[in-house]
């Protein structure tokens, strides 16, 4: 079910208001073959197949967030952490307030201080009380997967295949290999000088690669919303 396709009745009629799915992503740029939007594409392609087993309800995504590696390429756009953190703090409040206790927050951009802001924001409204919320990227349960490979990362041969198992007709063929050459530990102002926007070798991909890549998120979040739902508050 999604929430925005429900009516203020059907809300109402809910006897025990069962996990709400939130899916956050971001826009920027996925090296010359990727959408902008790809951050998004990706969860909700699993989420619609995640809400379906444990009846789950997906509220309308927050497309944008916390871009800070590829912010000076074109077409990225980046929030800041404050507003990050404010906006969906008050969207989580608001879901609690309406009585879906337990939240699920699944974001498809991975960028740590992203996730930070999301944490964040649980945190202030789990510390308020009646409200189980978790917080994830889908790329945590890749990248702690047998998927995961030395030299892969952001729009090479994993992200490409996800994309072409949900949208194959938004890859523009595929950008060469590419290494992400940002000195350790670095803070740097332009992040192009160091990296061409691709980690890893999107030669690679393949649909079926990311349908199995797909089955295997879906299962570990069908697995933690379930275990949400059994939670005592």
């Amino acid at each position: 079910m999604k929430l925005e396709e429900m009516t203020s009745a059907d809300v109402a009629k809910l006897r025990r208001k069962p996990v709400v799915l939130l899916p956050v992503g971001a826009v920027e740029q996925h090296g010359p073959h990727l959408p902008l939007g790809a951050d998004i594409v990706q969860p909700m392609h699993v989420l619609e197949r995640v809400a379906k087993r444990p009846g789950a309800i997906i509220a309308p995504p927050i497309p944008y967030g916390l871009v800070q590696t590829s912010r000076p390429f074109p077409g990225s756009i980046s929030v800041s952490f404050d507003a990050l953190r404010a906006y969906v703090e008050d969207v989580l409040a608001e879901l609690i307030r309406n009585g879906f206790r337990r939240v699920v927050v699944v974001s498809g951009h991975a960028e740590g201080v992203h996730l930070a802001a999301l944490r964040t924001a649980a945190k202030a409204v789990v510390d308020r009380g009646n409200a189980d919320i978790t917080v994830l990227s889908d790329y945590e349960i890749i990248y702690g997967s047998k998927f995961a490979e030395a030299g892969e990362g952001h729009a090479g041969k994993i992200e490409t295949s996800r994309i072409l198992a949900a949208r194959p007709d938004l890859v523009k063929g595929r950008a060469p290999k590419g290494t992400n050459r940002i000195p350790k530990y670095a803070v740097v102002r332009d992040a192009r000088r160091h990296w061409p926007g691709v980690t890893g070798n999107p030669a690679n991909a393949s649909k079926a690669l990311g349908e199995a890549i797909d089955r295997h998120v879906e299962d570990a979040l069908v697995r933690i919303v379930r275990t949400a739902a059994r939670r005592r508050l």
